[in-house]
């Protein structure tokens, strides 16, 4: 009888830690993604000079400059066209 009520207090320890342990790494998950969500990406200094045209108001501005023109690919123009931030080279 004592091994029997011994081994449903083992087994009930071992799944209240495993439910403490779920809840709490959900838990530790859910926040971590809410920081990262929540973390501004960081934005060009206004004073650099490096920033795209255009940048400060939020709108992409393409590079229409005839150097870069020239190595830039079909798929990439089209896109600049189009408004969009290219994402292929």
């Amino acid at each position: 009888m004592v091994s029997g009520v011994r081994r449903m207090m083992v087994a009930g320890v071992a799944a209240g830690s495993m439910l403490v342990g779920g809840v709490g790494g959900a838990a530790l998950y859910a926040t971590t993604l809410g920081v990262q969500a929540a973390s501004p990406s960081p934005s060009p200094s206004s004073g650099s000079g490096s920033a795209a045209p255009g940048a400060a108001n939020g709108k992409f501005v393409p590079n229409e400059d005839p150097a870069h023109e020239a190595t830039e690919s079909a798929a990439r123009e089209a896109q600049e066209n189009a408004g969009q931030v290219p994402t292929v080279p």
